[in-house]
């Protein structure tokens, strides 16, 4: 008996925890399946995908991932992102350094230019059509009492009938004589010549004339046929014994700068020589457009290695400990018209994210030095940042394009005004999807008239007209259609941006290549979603994707 009553409890026992392990495990697969019920995947490249169970992006084949990801600890516009998306973006990051070394020298960019102190202008002395020029060339070396030309010059031969008639009567006449000669003397014709007109008795129909200055000609004002006038330059020259290096330096970065300082010069040219030279001049005044002062720094000019226009860097040991400036890569930058941005990782575990506006200094290689914005020890996106904007937006965060500083208080007038821009600028897009540089250069000249017609008081929307202007105007003065392609990358971020927040008629698509812009990715809006792509053109015309569509 007592054997069954052993049995009995042990029954019971076993049932009830049976009911604890197998109840509680289906309250929560169900309480599981329900979340995934509930759960909407997305991808972080296309956030226009939206798919309610896990899988690939049928666009660009990565993994989706959950659209609400962000966590109720996460500040305002903070976000979040899997290490699986992030893996697959290839999205990098990097510590905010310091843009010197470790002996604490400052990098200015710049470019070589002729000495100023050493040019000189070879001028016209009289009126007259040039027959034959004998300079031509760019680069030509020019040598004091050299042939420059030959000029016809009706004023010199009504003086030269003077001069022979007052040849004839020197001797009863010296004073007339010697003032007819020494007119010829102020028009710098020579000694040699004036012999031979009074000699020969006959006027010359063109004189020639010489240089009376040495160099390199370094710009040709006149040319055949043409007409010179008394004290008019018809070429320039300069003396390349000794060149100029101009930096341009950022307003935190004049403190560290000195005349008589020791700057340390390379150029792209001659990368295992090294200049060395003193700042021998500091503008006094600053360039109010690009916050810049000109340092410059004068060269001795050996073999004629140094040739103006050629880009060059320095570096200026600093004098200063409070003088250093923090820099990032290129890469890690976005920009919306006169806006910089760039993604801080705030946290590790899980990767948490947020959009930072900072304000650009100087350009040094493939660096830029960071005016504000960031500190020595941040995080910052280097590389997918493309990739962390699209999940910025995904989950409703600020970005690029959803920046309330991009909100405008656009008028029905304006809108409309606006849609006649925006048809210009697709024609624009499809200028350089068809490789034609002239045709892009008129639809660019199109919407700049266009923009050009449009007037507000309201700040903002000013600001991004003026934006929009300097988009159109710099490709429709760009001849090389690569160079119009750069300038069409910020130019289609700012169009993309108008034409959120105006109501159309017709659908448009944001595309993106994630080629262009070296490798960055770069945006344009079409009419039509199969894709042509405006930044190769013909040679991967169908590069790129559909990344939205504005109603």
């Amino acid at each position: 008996m007592k054997k069954y009553l052993i049995y009995l409890l042990l029954l019971i026992g076993g049932i009830f925890l049976g009911y604890l392990f197998f109840y509680s495990s289906s309250e929560e697969k169900q309480q599981h399946t329900q979340t995934e019920e509930n759960q909407i995947w997305t991808c972080s490249m296309h956030p226009q995908v939206e798919r309610q169970e896990p899988g690939d992006c049928p666009i660009c084949g990565m993994e989706l991932i959950p659209k609400e990801t962000a966590g109720s600890n996460l500040a305002e516009n903070e976000f979040t992102m899997t290490l699986n998306a992030m893996a697959l973006a290839n999205i990098e990051t990097t510590i905010v350094g310091e843009s010197q070394n470790d002996n604490g020298s400052l990098q200015l960019s710049g470019e070589i230019t002729a000495n100023e102190d050493e040019t000189a202008t070879q001028p016209a002395h009289f009126n007259g059509r040039i027959e034959k020029l004998y300079v031509k060339s760019l680069g030509e070396k020019v040598q004091m009492g050299q042939a420059i030309a030959s000029i016809y010059s009706p004023d010199l031969v009504a003086a030269q009938q003077e001069l022979i008639s007052a040849y004839q009567k020197r001797k009863s006449q010296p004073r007339l004589y010697q003032a007819v000669r020494n007119k010829f003397k102020n028009w710098r014709i020579s000694e040699q010549q004036l012999q031979q007109i009074e000699e020969t008795g006959k006027p010359q129909t063109n004189i020639t004339i010489y240089a009376h200055v040495s160099g390199i000609v370094t710009s040709i004002e006149v040319n055949e046929g043409a007409h010179i006038m008394d004290g008019k330059p018809i070429f320039k020259v300069a003396n390349l014994s000794t060149v100029w290096a101009e930096f341009d330096a950022y307003e935190n970065e004049i403190k560290s700068l000195k005349e008589g300082q020791k700057i340390n010069i390379n150029t792209e040219a001659y990368p295992d020589k090294s200049f060395e030279a003193e700042i021998n001049f500091i503008d006094p005044v600053l360039n109010s457009s690009t916050r810049t002062v000109t340092v410059r720094a004068e060269l001795t000019n050996k073999n004629n290695l140094l040739k103006p226009g050629m880009f060059v860097t320095a570096k200026v040991k600093s004098e200063s400990k409070n003088s250093k400036s923090i820099s990032i890569p290129k890469s890690s930058v976005m920009w919306t018209g006169e806006r910089s941005l760039v993604y801080l990782k705030t946290n590790d575990n899980p990767p948490t994210f947020e959009m930072r506006e900072v304000k650009l200094g100087a350009e040094n290689g493939n660096k830029y030095s960071i005016l504000s914005g960031l500190q020595k020890g941040d995080e910052i996106v280097t590389n997918g940042t493309f990739t962390v904007d699209a999940a910025a937006q995904l989950q409703g965060k600020k970005s690029m394009m959803t920046s309330e500083n991009n909100l405008l208080e656009l008028s029905t007038e304006i809108q409309e005004q606006f849609r006649e821009v925006i048809k210009n600028y697709l024609q624009l897009k499809n200028d350089l999807v068809n490789d034609n540089a002239e045709a892009s250069k008129n639809s660019a000249q199109k919407a700049l008239t266009q923009l050009q017609a449009i007037t507000t008081s309201e700040e903002e929307t000013s600001a991004k007209i003026n934006s929009l202007k300097d988009g159109f105007s710099n490709i429709s003065k760009a001849d090389q259609i690569e160079v119009q392609r750069e300038y069409f990358i910020s130019l289609s971020e700012e169009i993309i941006s108008i034409s959120k927040q105006i109501e159309t008629s017709q659908k448009l698509f944001v595309q993106k290549c994630p080629m262009a812009n070296n490798n960055q990715g770069a945006k344009w809006l079409s009419l039509e979603e199969e894709i042509k792509n405006p930044y190769y053109g013909a040679s991967m015309l169908g590069c790129g994707s559909v990344i939205d569509v504005i109603n």
